[in-house]
């Protein structure tokens, strides 16, 4: 397997476990709510709306929480018509950016809507070809169509070291798509915590790469140890973005379930629905301008000055940077 997605950690509440802690579970997910200031785009009606998000993963399930999300399938590993995922890391990342459906779990933009690529297989490895294919398919499509695909969201990845052509295509694919207008978001990988452990596609110069921390206190923030770091190999500060990625509650496969999963995948969602909430509020912005929007509003207190990043975002600033 060229391509391979880590699940740190990962744990599935039973159905009937879920029927006594739906409020706690609501509860966990308006901390992440809360951390980031939601309700500063809320209070304004901004969710998210008109925004469509691809999310290049193991696929989508259409859970409860995820009724009228999903826009989207396309299927790169078994050419399945419907929406499905046999792994379930797909449907968790889903729920993170735009779950608001009947159930337990409210994401970053509800109002949004997701593009689901199924590029990764029941055990979370995929090709490098497949995901440069979703790449090329979503560009080509937004040239076709109005409603266009804004933001896309790629929690998987390979090692800087790894098949040095292949990488160098993913490369060319993602930052293609950054050219064409699209927002494109990865993970800093789950090789940490050494240096020079971001993988690829996040280490690209273009792109926007997220890290993951192990709280969410707004005082005392610590990069999780499994969190890959930079600077890449051509002295780039990465991941530029840090959020809160471990034992992170979101939507399962089956209907009514709910998985708590950590690592750095766990974290670029809650950064995709933040952007798409920006989005929603400025549908102008290019992704060069949501970068330095990010950059400019970016938060460090509480961080170890030695951890090189941006910092959190925190969307009282962001919305206001104007």
């Amino acid at each position: 397997k060229e391509n391979r997605c880590t699940l740190a950690r990962e744990g599935l509440l039973a159905n009937k476990t879920n029927a006594m802690h739906v409020d706690g579970i609501y509860y966990y997910m308006e901390r992440i709510l809360k951390y980031i200031h939601a309700s500063a785009a809320y209070r304004q009606g901004i969710f998210g709306q008109g925004i469509l998000v691809a999310v290049l993963d193991t696929g989508i399930s259409p859970h409860t929480d995820l009724q009228g999300r999903i826009a989207g399938f396309r299927d790169y590993i078994r050419q399945r018509p419907q929406p499905y995922d046999d792994n379930g890391h797909g449907t968790h990342i889903s729920g993170i950016i735009g779950a608001g459906g009947k159930g337990a779990i409210h994401g970053v933009a509800p109002g949004c809507y997701l593009w689901s690529c199924k590029v990764l297989d029941k055990n979370g490895n995929g090709k490098i070809q497949d995901t440069c294919q979703a790449v090329e398919d979503i560009v080509a499509y937004n040239q076709r169509h109005t409603q266009k695909i804004r933001i896309m969201n790629i929690s998987v990845g390979m090692l800087e070291r790894v098949q040095p052509e292949l990488q160098k295509r993913l490369l060319q694919c993602v930052e293609r798509a950054w050219d064409q207008g699209i927002v494109v978001l990865a993970a800093a990988g789950n090789n940490g915590p050494g240096e020079h452990t971001v993988t690829s596609p996040g280490i690209s110069k273009k792109i926007i790469t997220v890290g993951s921390l192990d709280s969410c206190s707004e005082t005392r923030r610590e990069l999780s140890l499994y969190s890959g770091r930079g600077p890449t190999a051509s002295c780039v500060v990465k991941p530029e973005i840090v959020m809160p990625g471990t034992d992170i509650i979101s939507c399962g496969t089956r209907q009514g379930s709910y998985v708590k999963k950590s690592g750095t995948s766990m974290a670029v969602p809650i950064v995709s629905g933040i952007i798409a909430l920006l989005l929603s509020k400025d549908p102008s912005l290019t992704p060069n301008e949501v970068k330095l929007q990010l950059y400019r509003s970016a938060d460090r207190t509480g961080m170890d000055r030695r951890i090189k990043c941006w910092g959190t975002i925190d969307l009282r600033k962001l919305l206001s940077v104007y």
